[in-house]
């Protein structure tokens, strides 16, 4: 088994920063991805922004320049800087990993970390 485990969400002024942090733990062998994603009221769940095993990083055009997505080991981060009311949303970790050689991919998540944006 898996676990993710997330932290770092709050409330936060406009313009502000806030850092998300999601580990991983449990039977792991490799990690293909790992990336987050966010899920406002009434709307789909959206890629925020991923980072591949060969540190490729994919981001939401929306967040670029402003949301930073880095790894160490089996923990993903998420910088988030110059914060908009519009990113308020449940932020959740994600990771595509295999448990062992005789696993096929997989897909965890996190249970979800709240962020808010307000004055």
């Amino acid at each position: 088994q898996v676990q993710l485990v997330e932290s770092g969400g709050g409330l936060v002024q406009p313009g502000g920063s806030l850092r998300l942090s999601c580990a991983a733990s449990g039977n792991i062998w490799r990690i293909n991805t790992m990336g987050w994603h966010r899920q406002a009221p009434g709307k789909q769940r959206e890629l925020v922004a991923s980072i591949s095993s060969d540190s490729s990083r994919n981001y939401l055009d929306s967040v670029k320049g402003r949301f930073t997505i880095s790894r160490d080991k089996n923990t993903v981060y998420l910088q988030m800087n110059s914060l908009k009311p519009e990113d308020t949303a449940v932020y959740y970790c994600n990771t595509n990993l295999r448990e062992s050689p005789l696993h096929f991919e997989a897909d965890y998540w996190g249970q979800g970390t709240q962020v808010t944006v307000s004055s």
